[in-house]
């Protein structure tokens, strides 16, 4: 850890806040995943108290990242954005596709098929979210709105109207989905054609 800078380590804290977050996880629980008390990842988090390496291993493999994800070392020069999936405790897959903390993240969710008349578990945090169908329908549960997405249609809402999105009972799904902090959204923008239109 001594060749770690201070920088580095003042940065690990809103990393493992937002991998905690990302996978749902509340304090208590990654706890018990780790062993690490919840009052020491509270303060690991708000950057109260310096990771040690001892705390960081069972972090990161908690969070399926690695050591260097987990503290924000420099790249080494590969472009290649190193997925590892996540999988949750319903059976979907979720595949991290940048890597830098901070910003717009983007994931693809691999999802199984569904159960139609499944009451979903409403959430909401500080965020804006847009997600687009890759393959199979979508269900999409946004406050009182029940929506189904088809491939090709994407929607996009502000995370703190509760929400849920899962597969229907046809088939599993992919999607894509950008996460942004409050008040960050995706800008689409086109260049102006340079030659004559016919």
């Amino acid at each position: 850890m001594a060749e770690l800078s201070d920088r580095t380590l003042d940065a690990v804290g809103t990393r493992l806040k937002h991998l905690r977050q990302r996978r749902d996880l509340t304090l208590a629980e990654l706890a018990a995943e780790t062993g690490i008390s919840a009052s020491t990842l509270s303060r690991l988090e708000t950057s109260l108290r310096r990771p040690t390496l001892e705390q960081l291993l069972p972090l990161a493999r908690a969070h399926g990242v690695t050591l260097d994800e987990l503290v924000g070392a420099p790249p080494t020069g590969d472009p290649r954005v190193n997925l590892r999936p996540i999988t949750s405790d319903d059976g979907a897959t979720i595949l991290p596709l940048t890597r830098r903390p901070g910003g717009i993240q983007a994931y693809k969710f691999v999802l199984p098929a569904g159960v139609d008349d499944r009451e979903p578990d409403l959430r909401t945090h500080e965020g804006y979210d847009w997600v687009y169908v890759l393959n199979g329908t979508l269900r999409l549960v946004l406050g009182e709105r029940d929506l189904r997405l088809d491939p090709g249609e994407a929607a996009e809402f502000d995370t703190r109207i509760p929400h849920w999105f899962g597969a229907t009972s046809s088939g599993p799904v992919e999607c894509l989905s950008l996460i942004g902090r409050q008040g960050e959204r995706v800008h689409v923008r086109a260049a102006p054609p340079t030659g004559p239109t016919e």
